[in-house]
């Protein structure tokens, strides 16, 4: 079993991919299950019947923009449109605006229900609509924007540089408004990113236009290094990687660098002590 996001979705192909090479007898004789549980949805015991709980709720909101980020997003689809549309109008009213509000559907949705949304989506403004669909998928992304006038992101996943390269060509994206996720750690580190960079540059895409999916130190050194258009964090998330330097506080949605040479491990007290059992 593993998480229905695309981080999910790679873990599962590597056990999959384990299982089929040194493990078919159990594949053979149908002894292997995947199963993705759902996201967002809670049934609390003891609560009322009917009455359902969500991650990413209003109450987390609120203490992501207590801790001095403007800007917070919230998974979509794992409850009916009608569902969805009160959890995003709670977040809102938390948040502000709908511009201070991003949604992901971490590419769940076909292109039916992908427009459906869009259409729901647009009154609101929202800071972007994430990954409706696959990543890969650059048709739907494309038939998407036709539907669509909000900021879209996507991206976030395995990208090289000409798969980069082939979702600003067929993928529909528009580059004076919506987003690349590309993820330094998963998209082949530094080297691979300066060239996708470099390429965009060349086919009039701003490397404004990319905020990095991954919210650890090495994409926000990126994102300043590069003059990206930010970096995405996720508090208390993907510990003890995830996040920033211990003494970074965020400010009105802005991060700055310790002043440490490299990566700057050794300011987040947590992971230095882990890597330290290593060396």
């Amino acid at each position: 079993m593993s998480d229905a996001d695309v981080d999910g979705a790679h873990i599962r192909c590597l056990i999959l991919t384990l299982l089929f090479k040194y493990m078919r007898p159990l594949i053979d004789e149908g002894r292997v299950f995947a199963a993705v549980p759902p996201l967002h949805r809670i049934e609390i015991s003891g609560a009322k019947r009917g009455e359902f709980h969500y991650t990413y709720s209003d109450d987390e909101m609120k203490k992501y923009l207590d801790l001095g980020y403007s800007v917070v997003k919230m998974k979509i689809g794992g409850a009916s449109l009608a569902e969805d549309l009160k959890r995003i109008e709670a977040v809102i009213k938390v948040a502000g605006a709908g511009k201070n509000v991003a949604v992901d559907a971490n590419g769940r949705f076909d292109l039916k229900t992908a427009i459906a949304y869009a259409r729901a989506l647009e009154p609101y403004g929202l800071f972007w609509y994430e990954e409706a669909g696959d990543p890969l998928d650059f048709q739907l992304q494309a038939e998407l924007a036709n539907h669509y006038k909000g900021p879209m992101a996507t991206g976030e996943n395995l990208f090289s540089t000409l798969d980069a390269r082939n979702l600003i060509r067929h993928g529909g994206m528009r580059a004076e408004r919506d987003w690349l996720q590309f993820d330094c750690a998963l998209s082949y580190g530094l080297v691979e990113y300066l060239r996708t960079v470099e390429m965009l540059k060349a086919n009039a895409w701003s490397p404004r236009r990319c905020i990095p999916h991954g919210g650890h130190q090495m994409s926000l050194n990126i994102a300043a290094g590069l003059g990206l258009g930010g970096n995405e964090s996720y508090p208390d998330v993907f510990q003890p990687f995830g996040g920033f330097a211990d003494d970074t506080p965020v400010e009105n949605g802005y991060v700055g660098l310790p002043q440490i040479p490299g990566v700057g491990f050794e300011g987040k007290s947590k992971l230095h002590a882990l890597m330290r059992t290593l060396a």
